[in-house]
């Protein structure tokens, strides 16, 4: 599949398979992390990856999962994340405007994961004390967001919305079908698009 493939398949992925990541896997989702654009070329972020059991079970409680559907979103036990990343900024190289480069960070993991057949929910609704407080987190770093991982255990799509030329009638809401298939509506390609004009 090539990276524009990947692009369009990528989907968030609340309930996974209970198969172990190998590690060398994540290390290469954090390599590819490394190498994503970064302003001025400053690189703030550094990342932990979370594999071991425990360790897992305690991060879990400190993430919100679907919101828009609540509690049927959330994984249960034996549909949890395999792993997970957290994305971290160092406020010494960059106090703040770090954002986009922990999204570019954020999406080269996503999609180098999802090239491995692992799935991907990238949180940013975190307990950020809690998490700081298991990790012991000096007070110089910044817990950006979690990207959680696993071979996928639920289906998801994307459809488009209608057009958004008249005025938005339709939900942006995320839902699940009858046959627990996450639907996740999208703007329309030409509804986003101006070409040489606004």
């Amino acid at each position: 599949m090539n990276l524009y493939e990947l692009a369009l398949k990528r989907r968030t992925i609340r309930k996974f398979k209970q198969e172990k990541i190998p590690l060398g896997t994540l290390k290469k989702l954090i390599n590819a992390a490394r190498l994503a654009p970064s302003g001025s070329n400053l690189q703030p972020w550094e990342f932990i990856i979370v594999e071991e059991d425990s360790l897992r079970e305690r991060v879990f409680p400190n993430l919100a999962w679907a919101g828009y559907i609540a509690p049927a979103g959330n994984p249960s036990p034996g549909e949890r994340p395999a792993g997970y990343i957290i994305l971290l900024v160092n406020k010494d190289i960059r106090p703040e405007g770090y954002e986009r480069d922990l999204g570019a960070a954020a999406e080269n993991i996503m999609l180098t994961a999802l090239e491995e057949g692992i799935a991907s929910c990238w949180m940013g609704s975190i307990k950020n004390e809690n998490l700081r407080r298991i990790f012991r987190l000096p007070d110089n770093y910044i817990i950006d967001t979690v990207i959680a991982l696993g071979y996928p255990g639920e289906k998801s799509v994307a459809e488009d919305l209608p057009s958004d030329k008249s005025p938005r009638k339709e939900s942006i809401k995320y839902y699940k079908d009858k046959d627990n298939v996450l639907h996740v509506p999208k703007r329309r390609l030409e509804d986003i698009l101006h070409v040489n004009k606004w």
